[in-house]
């Protein structure tokens, strides 16, 4: 744990250097093809079987059925993708999951693998360590992979099921990550109310620390690189956006009436935060996650990669569970990340499906009414969140 101004105000300093124009500049691109697929037998065994008969060319990977197994065992799913905290068994997952070519439904029945191992085991149960070591395991084996069709959408939902550690600035908090994962002691907070995990965290849930880089060479996860590459596929795209825009309205119902971050406690200091200096960066965030959603989806139709937006769109729209809005109350109750993802919607999606900022000021309108916000204040949190989503837009992928 870091001390109570040192840590938040070093990190407030970073944040006001990170927003100009071209931060992310050199973090936002495109996934390149190849992987060096580390061959490890550690955990449980999953041994490699070539066949021919896929797509395009070349052999594809025939999933051997020791693997197909896993998708409908939790615990021995969670065990085979666990890299440990010193990663050692990292290998173990790359030699499961890291193949550009799967032959048959084997992809699709990865994806269900990668979600068994690493979702909580039921609504309201938090991440283990072990499931939480496990996302990280699948991030980093599927760094700079071109994923197979069919992987995709199981991937994810092992994203969103992490919402808040896969939308922490990794710029500013590789640092504090020391391992692939962290115990759930480590949100408590500090005396001015702040926790470099996030905000609004529940207690008990373990974290996966997708910023770490201090495992073996060969080792790190690239989570805004893995979103790039799943945002290439349809259902995958609705399963992240429905995540951000449902993360969105938790966030939102648990902030005071101005608009501030209900833990936040004044500590006196000369460069201390306020109680908006947190909800400001992770609004932010959320809307730059956004933008970065839509930014893919227009390169990906200008390069060919979507050859039929309309098509996509269609697709997209058909996996999208519906529209999220907060509750009309502030709450007061913290759930595991995984809830987050699966919060029931609220009603059908409406306006413009692809215009992000539309689909989130129009919940912070709703909300800022109900709520009878401060003009001023909710004027402020919707200028942050349209500069940071056009923002996004605007970077070069």
């Amino acid at each position: 744990m870091h001390d109570g101004g040192s840590s938040a105000e070093r990190v407030t300093a970073e944040r006001g250097g990170r927003r100009g124009l071209f931060r992310w500049a050199a973090e936002h691109r495109l996934l390149a093809c190849g992987v060096a697929v580390a061959v490890l037998a550690a955990g449980v065994a999953v041994p490699l079987a070539v066949a021919g008969g896929g797509d395009g060319p070349g052999p594809c990977h025939r999933l051997p059925a020791s693997a197909r197994a896993l998708a409908d065992d939790p615990a021995a799913a969670t065990k085979a993708l666990d890299p440990g905290a010193d990663l050692a068994r990292l290998g173990a997952a790359k030699q499961l999951l890291a193949h550009e070519r799967v032959c048959g439904d084997g992809a699709r029945v990865l994806g269900r693998v990668v979600t068994a191992a690493t979702r909580a085991a039921g609504p309201g149960e938090p991440h283990t360590m072990a499931q939480a070591r496990s996302a990280y395991a699948v991030a980093a084996a599927l760094h700079d992979v071109d994923l197979p069709a069919g992987l995709a959408p199981g991937v994810a939902r092992m994203v969103a099921e992490y919402v808040v550690d896969a939308g922490r600035d990794k710029m500013l908090h590789d640092d504090d990550a020391t391992g692939p994962a962290a115990p759930p002691e480590a949100a408590r907070l500090d005396r001015s109310g702040y926790v470099w995990l996030g905000r609004l965290l529940a207690p008990g849930d373990a974290h996966a620390l997708f910023e770490y880089g201090g495992g073996p060479a060969g080792s790190g996860a690239d989570i805004e690189g893995l979103v790039a590459e799943l945002a290439k596929d349809p259902e995958a795209f609705a399963v992240l956006y429905d995540a951000e825009r449902a993360y969105f309205a938790y966030y939102l119902e648990h902030l005071t009436r101005e608009g501030g971050d209900p833990d936040h406690r004044a500590t006196g200091r000369t460069y201390a935060t306020t109680a908006t200096t947190w909800p400001d960066n992770d609004l932010e965030d959320i809307a730059d996650r956004v933008g970065d959603l839509m930014k893919y989806r227009a390169k990906y139709a200008e390069d060919g990669t979507v050859p039929d937006l309309a098509a996509f769109d269609a697709r997209v729209r058909a996996h999208t569970r519906g529209t999220f809005r907060p509750a009309s109350r502030q709450l007061r109750s913290r759930v595991p990340m995984g809830d987050i993802a699966d919060r029931p919607a609220s009603g059908p999606l409406r306006g413009p499906l692809t215009d992000g900022r539309y689909q989130l000021q129009t919940v912070l309108d709703r909300w800022a009414r109900q709520r009878h916000v401060p003009e001023r204040r909710a004027a402020a949190m919707r200028q942050l969140m349209d500069d940071a989503y056009v923002r996004a837009l605007w970077l070069t992928v």
